[in-house]
């Protein structure tokens, strides 16, 4: 397939975009725009069609040929083939059978009968010598129906056509033949509705070589008669003998310009006419396209540049077998991870900052400060048991005797069992540490990921320093509690001592009395804010047992819940004074787990619920959550509270036995209570401190000055540089891609500079489109005078100025013949009007408009000649244009 130059020009440009969009693996879509063709019946639409291709393979003849739409396929290919969508897998490559199948797809569907059909022809052709573009060969335009036609054919050819030139993307040949009358033109008329500002609109004038003789289409093709905005081509098509004659194309594009530059009308324009005069104008426009596409191109490309240069830069100037290079990239790395290491645990800024949960340092200060304090609360003894405890300990310190007196020793053997317990708490807080600092140092030797053996004993030689500060601060931990059982300072200023023990015996109990304080102090502390965050409510949907999430805002007096985060629908508040809460069994069909809020006494904590079930996705939610409500003082239920209430009869009987016995146990209660709240606070305050000395500052001193030691004497420092395989094929990648990615912006640019878009015409007045009630026109008619006539349409009847006399036209008669029967009547020119026009049966335009002159000129010389006769005729009022008619008065 040849004969297109302009298109086979572009093809290099699109092949070298394509390729350098290929080397980047991102998908170019230049979508270049589609070239439909529409006119009436025999207009030569096909021919227009297949000269712009250059090559023949459409059906051509008389009537109506083109019965469906052919959607032709344009595709670059190595190879030159045809294929038909409905001939799946079968290759043409001989295009007088293309035709031929075409033919007989055609009648398959429609019959034989002149029949039309919307349902289209889709052809692929390959072809070297093309661009992937799309081609519309449209049916022709008619009126009448003839043959299986259907009555309403106009119609159905319309919508067809619409189908199709209404995509913005799509330009329009509007094909008229040159020996009818343009202002008809069914094909313009389309045009305009879908491109009311003729953007997509080429008009394209055939048949300049069947035009009567003496009449041509020079102010069409100089667009001065109905004026387009891209304005109208002429072209000369092969005739039906020089088809059955099998002339070529190229000996057609001869004739056509050689006919073009003999024709004396067409001469000056034979540049600007032909078939490669509409090849370049429509490769123009892929052109401009293509330009137009180039800057949204150039943008994304030059994004993708930037953000490969901050990924590059490192990779420019890499040498893999440079151990220069490698020792460099080593020092630079743990550079990084000390940098990074001591910014996450002391929170000053990482370029990594986790948005989706506490990590580092934050998280490390939540165990501290929540997670390490309620696991203390969170430690079950049965007062039932530790009252026995007591009793069995007075008993046995007094021995044989009666004791008149508190002993001491019991307080003291109770306390020792107590503060011993403080142990596992004080462990499990170390545990959580280390197991966060091993995610800290995980995440900061990311960075390490291209070198995976140097990234492996970074970690571990982390990991194994932080393991042994483990343990010598649990070691530590279990020497402060040790020390705590060493002595027992009773002498301490918040100790409340035996009297005061013995006074609130009467009041009321240990706990009691802890809890009261607590109270007392949220109280003082005023109504603030805990903590914020969405939880789920199980029991208070619109039955019992439905489920819905809730905003929650926890202060020290109260818990409230909201509708959403905005918090403007206040569902309730719920006050937390006499509240605790209490663990519930996780549910068989749900995941998420459960508390409660509670009253100890029964009462309804809301409406008439007993308890209020919330939940969280997770434990450490749950967890989280629970260490918020001991800030507010809501203490969570002991495991042996309820035994304790079910089982406080026999208690009572059994203590109830020796009155004195009981209040010695009361006191020995009180005292425990209070010297625990002592050993609580201070292990509360310690533990931290020694975690953060022993583990935490310490991991921070060996990053910073041991690491690097450490790694230089585990081994070679060669192997432990080799770049793993995924990371040598990702920084292979990543400069392919940078380098292609600078490839196609000069790629670019060239084409920039190689193309040459051409503007928009400016709008032109093409109100003759828009109505159908402007008076039609015709071209010049054969015989009708061209030269010399007016060239401009007929001035509407509302100008008040008399159309002026052509310089070349035919002087007045100085005294005309009598008129005969059945010849006009003369008339008088009205002052101030324009004389009315004399319709006549023939002629186009030019031809009307010199005779309404020349008759202007004749009523005006008739008139003169009767006044000079003193012949007294009268003024009749006649309309602007009056019936062609014979006229049989006489003048008075």
């Amino acid at each position: 397939m040849s004969g297109n130059t302009g298109m086979e020009q572009l093809i290099p440009i699109v092949n070298k975009l394509q390729d350098a969009f290929t080397q980047l693996g991102v998908h170019m879509q230049l979508d270049l725009p589609q070239i439909a063709v529409v006119g009436g019946q025999s207009a030569g639409k096909s021919s227009v069609l297949e000269n712009f291709v250059g090559r023949d393979f459409l059906p051509r003849g008389s009537g109506i040929v083109t019965r469906r739409p052919l959607i032709l396929q344009l595709i670059n290919s190595s190879t030159e083939h045809a294929e038909f969508l409905h001939c799946k897998g079968k290759k043409f490559v001989d295009f007088d059978e293309v035709r031929r199948e075409i033919e007989a797809e055609t009648d398959r569907v429609t019959g034989s009968n002149k029949g039309i059909s919307n349902i289209p022809i889709n052809l692929r052709v390959y072809s070297p010598n093309v661009l992937n573009l799309t081609l519309i060969d449209l049916p022709g335009l008619t009126k009448v129906p003839i043959g299986d036609q259907p009555v309403d054919i106009e119609a159905q050819i319309k919508g067809m056509i619409f189908q199709f030139i209404k995509r913005d993307n799509c330009l329009i040949l509007a094909v008229t033949p040159a020996n009818t009358d343009l202002a008809n033109s069914d094909a313009l008329k389309l045009a305009k509705e879908v491109d009311p500002q003729g953007v997509r609109t080429i008009g394209v004038i055939t048949k300049l070589d069947l035009m009567d003789e003496g009449t041509d289409a020079r102010d069409i093709l100089e667009n001065k008669l109905l004026p387009l905005r891209r304005g109208y081509i002429g072209v000369v098509n092969r005739s039906q003998k020089d088809i059955e004659g099998r002339k070529d194309i190229k000996n057609a594009l001869a004739a056509e310009r050689k006919f073009f530059l003999s024709h004396p009308s067409y001469r000056h324009l034979a540049d600007r006419l032909g078939t490669p005069y509409l090849q370049r104008v429509l490769n123009q426009q892929l052109t401009n396209h293509i330009r137009d596409t180039l800057p949204a191109l150039r943008d994304r490309l030059q994004k993708q540049l930037l953000t490969l240069e901050k990924d590059v830069d490192q990779y420019k100037h890499f040498r893999p077998d440079d151990p220069a290079i490698k020792t460099k990239a080593m020092l630079q790395m743990i550079q990084q991870l000390q940098s990074d290491f001591e910014r996450t645990i002391e929170g000053s800024g990482s370029a990594q900052i986790n948005t989706n949960e506490l990590s580092g340092g934050a998280k490390i200060n939540r165990i501290f400060h929540e997670r390490f304090p309620f696991e203390i609360v969170k430690m079950e003894f049965d007062e039932k048991e530790l009252r026995r405890e007591i009793a069995f300990a007075i008993r046995n310190i007094h021995g044989i005797r009666v004791g008149l007196f508190t002993p001491d020793m019991a307080f003291e053997a109770i306390v020792k069992k107590q503060i011993n317990r403080l142990k596992e708490p004080s462990l499990k807080c170390v545990d959580l540490v280390v197991q966060e600092l091993s995610n800290v140092v995980r995440i900061c030797t990311d960075r390490m990921a291209r070198y995976p053996r140097l990234r492996e004993e970074t970690e571990r030689i982390i990991t194994t320093h932080v393991r042994q500060r483990e343990q010598l601060c649990k070691d530590q931990l279990i020497l402060l509690v040790d020390c705590e059982l060493a002595y027992m300072n009773t002498n301490h200023e918040d100790f409340i001592g035996f009297a005061n023990a013995a006074a609130s015996s009467h009041n009321a109990s240990a706990q009691q009395s802890s809890e009261n304080s607590v109270k007392a102090g949220r109280h003082t502390l005023g109504n603030q804010v805990i903590r914020k965050g969405y939880m789920c409510i199980h029991n208070l949907g619109i039955m019992k047992g439905g489920s819905r999430d809730y905003w929650f805002v926890l202060t020290s007096e109260s818990i409230s819940w909201f509708k959403d985060e905005e918090e403007r629908e206040k569902k309730y508040m719920l006050p937390l004074d006499g509240l605790k809460l209490r663990d519930l069994e996780q549910s068989f069909m749900s995941r998420r787990h459960l508390f409660a809020l509670f009253n100890p006494e029964g009462r309804n904590v809301y409406k008439d619920y007993k308890q209020l079930e919330l939940s969280c996705e997770t434990q450490d939610d749950v967890d989280s959550w629970k260490a918020s409500f001991l800030r507010a003082g809501v203490y969570p239920e002991r495991a042996t509270e309820q035994a304790n209430g079910e089982g406080e009869g026999g208690t009572e009987n059994q203590s109830s036995m020796d009155p004195q016995l009981e209040r010695q146990v009361e006191t020995i209660r009180n005292l425990v209570d209070s010297y625990m709240k002592i050993v609580t606070k201070t292990t509360r305050d310690l533990v931290p401190k020694a975690i953060m000395m022993l583990i935490i500052n310490n991991a921070k001193d060996f990053i910073n000055g041991e690491l690097l030691a450490h790694l230089y004497a585990s081994g070679d420092q060669s192997s432990m540089m080799e770049e793993s395989p995924e990371e040598a094929q990702k920084r292979e990648e990543m400069l392919r891609m940078y380098h292609a990615c600078k490839e196609a912006l000069r790629i670019i640019g060239d084409v920039s500079m190689a193309t040459v878009s051409t503007p928009v015409p400016p709008p032109v007045k093409s109100d003759w489109l828009a109505s159908g009630e402007n008076p039609r026109l015709s071209p010049p008619s054969p015989g009708g005078p061209r030269r010399g006539v007016a060239q401009s349409m007929v001035p509407p009847a509302s100008s008040r100025a008399p159309p002026p006399v052509p310089a070349g036209g035919r002087p007045a008669p100085a005294i005309p013949n009598r008129p005969g029967p059945g010849a006009p009547p003369p008339v008088r020119a009205t002052p101030g009007l324009p004389p009315p026009l004399i319709p006549s049966r023939g002629g186009g335009l030019q031809q009307r408009v010199g005779q309404a002159a020349t008759q202007a000129a004749a009523n005006a010389a008739m008139n003169e000649m009767m006044d000079a006769f003193r012949i007294k005729r009268p003024v009749p009022n006649i309309p602007p244009r009056i019936p062609d008619r014979p006229y049989s008065g006489r003048l008075n």
